[in-house]
């Protein structure tokens, strides 16, 4: 039973993830590397862990977290459906068994806006970590001038905070925005199908969602 730390040092893993970001960085998306999956990972971690989930519950989504967007590698487009099958075969490799390989390939393969939904825990944490990553150093451009929408709004974001609050009823994305480089229209525009999924997914948690802009609530 591989540790998630294990997970982590895994070579052929960790070439999946750089390769698959280097897909990405040619399209011009965002960073989708080792900052990226190691938050999401240690963010749903830290969800399924604070609201009591067994410790190997927190590593499996840690695990999936981690292994969420190797499927770029095989294209953007249903990145979740590839990644889902590509984490069953390294998993298998690595012995785990059936019942947790099942648990991790459900939650990557759950976890894009555009076909998923929080089917169980573990995806549910999955999605919220995911989603939640917005922040300026994602941004590769180094062209303000030129920036597209998902620059600018990614951009804009100078810290982003997930937080359970203690009576572990509520799951709050906070977010700093400098509105000099995105508006508050402009998360919307991009990001609404990702909220959506983020309250579906809190639900599945038994938590509501509450998303706050520059200390305002929105959702």
């Amino acid at each position: 039973m591989l540790a998630f730390e294990e997970i982590k040092k895994n070579e052929e893993i960790r070439t999946y993830i750089t390769k698959a970001d280097e897909s990405l960085c040619a399209l011009g998306f965002t960073e989708h590397s080792f900052a990226h999956v190691t938050r999401t990972a240690e963010d749903a971690g830290y969800i399924l862990r604070t609201l009591g989930y067994p410790e190997r519950d927190v590593e499996l989504a840690q695990i999936s977290g981690y292994l969420h967007d190797i499927g770029n590698l095989v294209n953007r487009d249903y990145h979740a459906h590839s990644g889902a099958v590509m984490a069953f075969q390294i998993l298998a490799q690595l012995g785990f068994n059936p019942a947790e390989i099942a648990t991790i390939t459900t939650a990557i393969g759950n976890h894009d806006e555009g076909t998923g939904v929080a089917v169980n825990h573990v995806c549910a944490a999955l999605i919220l970590a995911d989603k939640s990553d917005v922040r300026r150093s994602r941004v590769r451009n180094t062209e303000i001038s030129s920036f597209d929408i998902h620059d600018r709004v990614n951009y804009s974001v100078r810290k982003s905070v997930l937080k359970i609050n203690e009576e572990k009823t509520l799951i709050k994305l906070k977010l700093t925005v400098d509105i000099k480089y995105g508006s508050v229209m402009d998360y919307f525009e991009i990001f609404l199908g990702r909220m959506i999924m983020c309250r579906k997914a809190a639900e599945r948690l038994g938590l509501q969602f509450k998303l706050i802009i520059n200390e305002q609530q929105l959702i």
